[in-house]
């Protein structure tokens, strides 16, 4: 907790404390994207950045309006035909605007600021749950290799956490140990609380799995062994299926971007020349918005469906 963190929990600490009920949601990301900061800190945090954010902006917006006369220049640039009640208030359309912004620019800016804050730890959870996903296959193999050669459960997980290579999955591994080295708990106490807060669905499956055959006397060890070739099994057939994916975007936008604009490029450029039109605006939407814009569309699509490595 750094100074800044300290001084919001000490302004609100105290007041959010009784929150935590209507914050659940925000309370399980945290513990999903493994924050170091606490509940309580965090909210006050977003609370006070979101009022310095919307104060902050209001004052700039507003200073400019003031000075540019900004209702003004409104104003003059308005053709349409204005209501009786504006003439009245004609005189005053300088404070009013620059009130009217000030307000308007705490409420965005403040609500934006602190709609972020809450978004923050959900995207940074999910994050973490690609990249569980996306290690698990390799870490489960790992976890059997060292439960074939003999190693306890307990110590398993102590090595997978010290193993980077891993990713999150480790960091996961990491806190099943913290569990056991530092509170005490045994194992499957560790495997239930870790099981609980992490954002992976695969990884929760797993933890829980393992926790049912230590409770019930099974070979661990065989365990390991069948959720390895299931794991593996189910990421050959992610990697498939999104090599089928892939190569069908790669169909839709040759089709879509460089066939389609292709064509209608040839085609307004000879409506341009039999139009005598000299400055082809059509022609330069189809090249400087809607070529950059669809590439860039395709861009944003295949990297969000491409998986972690």
């Amino acid at each position: 907790m750094n100074s800044y963190e300290r001084f919001c929990f000490n302004l609100l600490g105290k007041r959010v404390k009784g929150q935590r009920e209507q914050y659940a949601s925000l309370r399980n990301d945290l513990l999903s994207s493994r924050s170091k900061t606490p509940f309580e800190v965090y909210l006050s945090t977003a609370l006070v950045s979101s009022f310095i954010a919307g104060i902050g902006m209001a004052v700039m917006l507003g200073a400019v309006t003031y000075l540019l006369d900004i209702p003004t220049l409104v104003a003059k640039m308005y053709k349409g035909q204005v209501p009786d009640l504006m003439y009245g208030l004609s005189a005053y359309s300088l404070i009013l605007g620059t009130i009217f912004t000030v307000i308007v620019s705490l409420i965005f800016f403040g609500g934006f600021t602190y709609i972020a804050f809450l978004i923050y730890p959900s995207i940074t959870a999910g994050n973490r749950r690609r990249s569980i996903d996306s290690g698990l296959p390799y870490a489960i193999n790992y976890i059997t290799s060292m439960s074939t050669a003999g190693i306890t459960p307990a110590e398993v997980f102590r090595l997978l956490g010290d193993s980077p290579i891993y990713g999150e999955s480790s960091v996961e591994a990491r806190y099943i140990a913290r569990e056991i080295d530092i509170f005490g708990r045994d194992l499957i106490d560790a495997l239930r609380i870790v099981s609980a807060s992490t954002p992976s669905l695969r990884m929760k499956e797993f933890l829980q799995g393992a926790m049912a055959s230590i409770s019930s006397g099974g070979n661990l060890t065989e365990y390991f062994r069948t959720k390895s070739k299931q794991y593996a099994l189910e990421n050959r057939q992610s990697q498939k299926q999104f090599l089928d994916t892939l190569g069908l975007m790669a169909e839709s936008y040759v089709t879509a971007i460089v066939a389609g604009m292709l064509f209608l490029i040839i085609l307004q450029s000879i409506m341009s020349v039999l139009g005598g039109e000299k400055t082809p605006l059509m022609l330069y939407a189809v090249i400087y918005l809607m070529i950059p814009f669809g590439t860039m569309m395709f861009v944003i699509m295949i990297d969000s469906m491409t998986p972690e490595t």
